[in-house]
């Protein structure tokens, strides 16, 4: 099938141009604001009295040199933990969701727990909970214990399980009981229900959230340097401890800034469609 373009009228060209004008205008006035901000900034910050020494003790170029492959080889032990936690965590965050959403008096004790659990766990500030599982289970001398780092992991998954579980169950509620009505009503089981129902629009509706918290995850889990393994962050403190120097600590920085900006920018983009397609 043809079709003939139609012709743009002298009003529309003009909106077109105006349009044009002022995304320009927009993107010159945006970034000499932000030259002129980035300019203030460098010149109150090295102009500073103490900048030299500050300078010398953060931002000193070999040792971040010196420090840099003992960083990332701790790094490497810090992304897998991130999997292996962002998995567990998740998958318990979910069960926990799920455990009070329960109907029916004979399911109280199991909604009790759940809902003591994440109380409890939301509460219990992380490093507490890493202290009490790293070092206070090996203390029982327990045959089969698992390592300081199995622990810490245990800890962090342990923790945000219980963040997770109340996002989840925030999208269970926000689907609509009618929803559940209907599919009970064509002969679904509960179990079906919730499977094929309920829970695929509750995690699409909380995606955002959750990826907030694998985030966060991102970062907490260079606490787990308190039980001994020696990951991104303990690898900065023995090398600050050998140069008397905390640019370690600026490299270990960086290295969990550029590794958590991809899945920032994952969370952003699933941020902005949810929000298309709820305005749409």
């Amino acid at each position: 099938m043809i079709t003939e373009d139609r012709p743009v009228s002298a009003a529309q060209r003009e909106r077109i141009a105006y349009r044009r004008r002022q995304t320009v205008r927009s993107v010159l006035i945006a970034a000499a604001s932000t030259g002129v901000l980035g300019i203030l900034l460098v010149v109150g910050v090295t102009g500073s009295p103490g900048w030299e020494r500050v300078r010398a003790s953060f931002l000193d170029g070999a040792v971040a040199r010196d420090a840099f492959p003992a960083v990332l080889n701790g790094l490497w032990l810090n992304l897998r933990l991130l999997v292996f936690c962002a998995v567990a965590a998740l998958a318990l965050g979910l069960l926990v969701a799920v455990l009070r959403t329960l109907r029916g008096p004979v399911f109280f004790p199991v909604r009790a727990l759940a809902t003591g659990y994440t109380y409890g766990f939301r509460g219990m500030p992380l490093i507490i909970v890493i202290y009490v599982l790293a070092f206070g289970v090996p203390g029982l001398r327990l045959q089969g214990t698992p390592s300081v780092l199995v622990l810490g992991g245990a800890a962090l998954v342990i923790t945000y399980g219980a963040y997770l579980a109340e996002v989840f169950r925030a999208g269970i509620e926000s689907v609509h009981p009618s929803q559940l009505a209907a599919a009970r009503s064509l002969g679904l089981t509960y179990r079906q229900t919730m499977r094929h129902v309920v829970l695929p629009q509750a995690v699409r509706r909380v995606a955002p959230p959750l990826l907030n918290d694998t985030v966060a995850l991102q970062k907490d889990v260079g606490l787990v340097s308190l039980a001994g393994p020696i990951d991104a962050v303990r690898a900065a403190q023995i090398t600050t401890a050998e140069h008397a120097n905390f640019t370690p600590y600026i490299v270990a920085g960086v290295l969990f800034v550029l590794l958590a900006i991809p899945l920032i920018a994952v969370t952003d983009w699933v941020t902005l469609r949810a929000a298309r397609r709820q305005t749409g």
